[in-house]
């Protein structure tokens, strides 16, 4: 948006689809309740996402579309039919679990990586005071961002959730609008419609994951590897529901970038490695092994993830810098927000906060829960940074939101930048040992999460804004839903990286290694499916150098011999136990690029020629005039999780070519014919594969160390029977199923013609 426009409109010049003065029940316990509850469930699935691939993509529509199809089912039973503004509760609750998963995601896990234990107290205390510190930041600049700048900042997500409650609502709802709309009509078989495809594109991704994964139906990837002249170089695919609905959702530009990085790393970069370093006769660091032995996989962990990373963290600060007109103006106005509208009519129901003196209330009392904190590893001067830093991105992430939307919004970038800078202070003081690890990451942790929950709180008060919903409730149910949301995702964080763990015996290893036992302690037993064959107690030993074996957490004998390598879910190397049985890791892109900020700066040991070379990626990018970022996250992720992105956002690109052509989208702009293909029919069925695949995947990672002898039975009968699973042709034959949910995504999206 040009900052030269015209001043918006004053507010009053606005009239919401309810007016002020309409009186309808709003924030009753249902609609909280029920909000809280879809807010776990998405945020469940996005912190299962972001794990995965390190991105998520909006709730709002999806958790307003159920809520909306939920309520009118509930009526069909004698309850009494919600209105817009219970939805517009209900959905404002809901839609906090997402952006706290996201926080969650890629920050929480870097303690594991770095050699600690991640901790329930921590995970838990990070999501709820990250997420009421950015909820309490944005409420004094509500009146700026929403109301003062309605015309200017658009918030796309909020404004799209808003048209969904408006066609949905009720007959109560619309006598209070003074809109007539009769029962059987058009806009009724639309509504219901649209619910009925995320419902059903819920069902698709949940049955097509379980089938896959837990019946063994057919493979969950395909992987081809070539041989000269690209030697080294591989390409495959996750045929999975959900990563093929991001890629719908997020469009083919972004989509088409991303894949465009893993095509750089898998197909250029590897191959150049093992072209290069096939002859070496010595490990060329930070490897400890011969290219000529490496595989595509080993060459990406061993070099290319420095490459990317440091191609990611540079896209994040090249795109904040361009931001800086933004950021500014974002301060400026929301310093000069605050408070105001303080001597305006309070009985106006439509323009009533949470008092301010509450919001300097809570903000303190969070900041003194951080500094006392024991799990946190918190000092003063880290409870400051969260402070200012926390405001600053808060605000920024709020104006960026309503330019750009919730899915484009570089959160993760505002946590480099935090991570960056905490990290060099602290270089500078003179902080370097591995306890200050756990500090600075905190801080990161907490200021993204504020970040990331302040940008969602944009997007509800603008749905809220839109339809004439009190924003006090509102204020009061996404406090509630971001509380309930932060409570639950971390033991489910620690669940999914339980499920992945393999205990590595230590002779494969670390052969001959042994510590003073006397020194540690303490202890552990080994959890999951290995437990069974081995119930001892153990003494808990953090490596944390690499001389006569891996870094990382081991499992000490009283003798001070080792006996277990402890490689995690998130992010780690392992993937076969001893029995032989597969195991699904997390790549966790996002938070291994924050360990290596902390470690490289904080200890000095990351390869910083390999760093230098992705950044001079994001440079040479952005001086041919190309966003640097979203090519940077595919350089850095695998390619197996980037093409179907691609192949989702490619499917976006023909759906909405073809639908374009329709007399409706003749007199469109281009701006009105992408806000169209966001509330879509292929965007609700995508958002239904996203939340059905995504919550299968946790349902099977959190069964998996239950049903150990049903899994493992259905592997040998899918290995001996099954020609999809195993074979020959198993990774063609794979792609039938796929091919199936990518033709009925293309059809769902057609869109039919208006005269």
């Amino acid at each position: 948006m040009p900052y030269d426009s015209p001043p918006s409109s004053p507010p009053s010049a606005f009239k919401p689809y309810i007016p002020a003065s309409a009186q309808l029940p709003e924030m009753t316990l249902r609609a909280l309740i029920m909000g809280t509850v879809l807010g776990m469930i998405f945020g469940a699935s996005s912190l299962y996402l972001v794990l995965k691939v390190g991105l998520t993509v909006s709730a709002s529509i999806p958790v307003a579309v159920i809520a909306i199809t939920l309520f009118h089912t509930a009526k069909k039973f004698g309850a009494r039919e919600s209105t817009i503004l219970e939805n517009s509760i209900t959905q404002t609750a809901g839609s906090a679990g997402e952006s706290l998963a996201f926080g969650l995601g890629v920050t929480m896990p870097a303690i594991m990586i770095l050699g600690f234990d991640l901790e329930i107290s921590r995970v838990m205390l990070v999501g709820v005071l990250g997420g009421l510190l950015g909820i309490l930041m944005m409420i004094p600049m509500r009146r700026t961002m929403i109301v003062d700048a309605h015309r200017e900042l658009k918030y796309p997500e909020g404004t799209a959730c808003a048209e969904v409650l408006k066609a949905a609502a009720t007959e109560t709802s619309r006598i209070a609008a003074g809109e007539t709309r009769e029962d059987g009509s058009d806009a009724a078989r639309e509504a219901k419609r649209r619910a009925m495809l995320i419902f059903g594109g819920f069902g698709i991704g949940l049955a097509y994951k379980t089938l896959s994964v837990s019946f063994k139906g057919w493979r969950d990837y395909v992987n081809f590897e070539f041989g000269n002249p690209l030697k080294g170089g591989s390409a495959g695919a996750e045929v999975s529901p959900e990563l093929l609905g991001v890629g719908y959702i997020i469009g083919p530009r972004i989509a088409l970038t991303m894949a465009a990085g893993g095509v750089l790393s898998y197909l250029l970069l590897i191959p150049m490695i093992k072209f290069f370093g096939d002859l070496l006769t010595v490990p060329l660091a930070p490897a400890t092994t011969l290219i000529r032995d490496m595989g595509p996989d080993d060459i990406r962990n061993a070099y290319v993830l420095y490459i990317g990373a440091g191609a990611v963290a540079a896209g994040g600060l090249i795109s904040l810098v361009r931001s800086m007109p933004t950021i500014w103006k974002g301060l400026t106005g929301g310093l000069s927000g605050i408070g105001k509208g303080s001597a305006a009519d309070k009985s106006k129901r439509t323009d009533q906060d949470i008092p301010l003196k509450w919001v300097f209330i809570g903000c303190l009392a969070i900041i003194a829960v951080i500094t006392v904190a024991t799990p946190l590893h918190m000092n003063l001067l880290g409870a400051l940074l969260i402070l200012v830093f926390g405001f600053l991105f808060a605000t920024v992430s709020s104006r960026l939101t309503g330019e750009v939307g919730s899915s484009s919004n570089p959160i993760s970038g505002m946590a480099v930048a935090t991570l960056l800078f905490t990290c060099l202070i602290f270089l500078v003081m003179g902080w370097t040992g591995g306890r200050y690890y756990v500090t600075a990451l905190s801080v990161g942790a907490i200021v993204c999460i504020a970040a990331s929950n302040a940008g969602t709180t944009s997007q509800d008060l603008k749905t809220g804004f839109l339809v004439g919903s009190t924003p006090r409730l509102q204020q009061y149910a996404i406090l509630c839903g971001a509380f309930a949301s932060a409570l639950i995702l971390g033991p489910i964080l620690l669940k999914l990286n339980e499920a992945g763990t393999v205990y590595v015996p230590a002779a494969q290893v670390a052969p001959g290694l042994t510590v003073d036992a006397s020194k540690l302690t303490e202890t552990a037993r080994l959890a999951g499916p290995q437990a069974a064959t081995d119930s001892k107690t153990y003494k808990v030993w953090q490596k944390s150098d690499t001389a006569g074996g891996p870094a990382g957490k081991y499992l000490v004998a009283d003798d001070g011999k080792l006996a277990y390598l402890v490689d995690p879910g998130i992010n780690g190397t392992h993937k076969v136990r001893p029995d032989g049985t597969e195991v699904k890791k997390y790549d966790a892109p996002k938070a291994v690029l924050m360990s290596y900020i902390i470690k490289g700066i904080l200890d000095q040991q990351l390869p910083w020629t390999l760093v230098l070379f992705g950044v001079m990626i994001s440079v040479v990018l952005e001086m041919a005039g190309v966003h640097a970022l979203a090519f940077s996250v595919g350089v850095y992720l695998p390619l197996v999780s980037t093409l179907p992105i691609a192949i989702g956002g490619l499917v976006r690109w023909v759906a909405d070519r073809r639908n374009n052509r329709l007399p409706q989208f003749a007199k469109l702009n281009e701006e009105e014919r992408q806000a169209a293909g966001d509330r879509s029919s292929g965007t609700l069925l995508a958002s239904g594969y996203i939340a059905g695949g995504a919550l299968a995947g946790i349902i099977i990672a959190i069964t998996a160390g239950v049903l150990t002898d049903f899994d493992s039975r259905m592997a040998k009968w899918a290995e001996a029977s099954n020609p999809f699973f195993a074979g020959p042709d198993s990774h063609l034959l794979t792609l039938i199923p796929y091919a199936l949910i990518i033709a009925l995504l293309y059809w769902v999206a057609r869109e039919k013609a208006q005269r």
